[in-house]
């Protein structure tokens, strides 16, 4: 069943709250997901020439000043970290150097957080009320496709600062894992998931837009979804021709937020008072920060 929770803060002042709200969002969709939850924050980009990257081990102990990066802080069992050069680079050393440590993203803004459980455990374990950020997707996962594992968690990120949640279930991810792998796109896990997040990257990286990229998902992937993508500047929101996975879009003068279901919404401030409509099937609809001007 799974649920989809996003916030993307107009109004800056809003920015040091996002992961209260973000919380209070994901713990409302609990009944649609007690298997597991994750969440994508986009917070204090890195400068130029340097890179952050999410890092997940089942070791309580790590080391991981031992993977010659900075440690800027843990969380649960999980590590932001900051290193000089390009993220995918250091991405690819990590995993050839240690394939016990599972890199969650990678990129100059993004920070991936996720482990099995259920949502409200989740946000306590990871002190998701402290975080500020320009916006924030969450998930709560019920397992159909795949194992109940932190790694099989949503979101899934398989490019720079880009991110996806999903749900539903796609029925040819198998047979596109192979043509993506054949385009140098890696993959950690049998989720389907991955897969779309690994078509996104795929397309951007040959030029296509993030509209284009996910209008392309209408013809190349097949099966029932509604996908929240989080890229450095935004998120955009798509659902498959038939839509029958519930989705609910609210907007006001100081953000905008999506979720699975309304009450996950009518947590947040001015909700009352928020126009709100359901996606229409096929359309892609993005906020940006640059297009509303924040």
């Amino acid at each position: 069943m799974c649920g989809i929770v996003g916030l993307f803060c107009k109004n800056p002042e809003l920015e040091n709250d996002l992961g209260v709200y973000l919380s209070a969002m994901l713990v409302q969709m609990d009944d649609r997901g007690p298997d597991s939850a994750g969440v994508a924050i986009y917070r204090d980009p890195v400068p130029a020439g340097r890179s952050k990257l999410t890092l997940y081990s089942k070791d309580p102990h790590e080391d991981w000043e031992g993977l010659d990066v900075e440690l800027v802080e843990t969380r649960a069992l999980h590590a932001v970290v900051v290193a000089d050069g390009d993220a995918e680079e250091i991405a690819s050393r990590i995993r050839a150097d240690r394939s016990d440590i599972r890199v969650m993203s990678a990129g100059s803004v993004i920070e991936i957080y996720k482990e099995v459980g259920r949502p409200k455990a989740f946000a306590e374990a990871f002190r998701l009320a402290e975080l500020a950020g320009t916006h924030g997707l969450g998930h709560t996962r019920m397992a159909t496709e795949s194992r109940v594992t932190t790694e099989g968690s949503h979101p899934f990120s398989t490019g720079h600062d880009l991110c996806l949640v999903h749900n539903g279930s796609l029925s040819n991810h198998n047979r596109l894992r192979v043509e993506l792998r054949r385009e140098g796109i890696e993959f950690a896990t049998d989720n389907d998931t991955e897969v779309a997040a690994g078509y996104l990257t795929w397309r951007l990286r040959e030029g296509a837009t993030l509209q284009q990229a996910l209008e392309g998902c209408l013809d190349e992937l097949d099966g029932f979804y509604t996908f929240l993508v989080g890229t450095a500047d935004g998120f955009a929101v798509l659902r498959d021709p038939i839509a029958c996975k519930p989705a609910v879009l609210a907007e006001t003068d100081d953000w905008v937020a999506m979720a699975s279901e309304w009450r996950a919404l009518a947590v947040l401030p001015g909700a009352a008072d928020a126009t709100m409509w359901e996606p229409e099937p096929c359309v892609v609809y993005a906020w940006e920060k640059q297009a509303v001007g924040s």
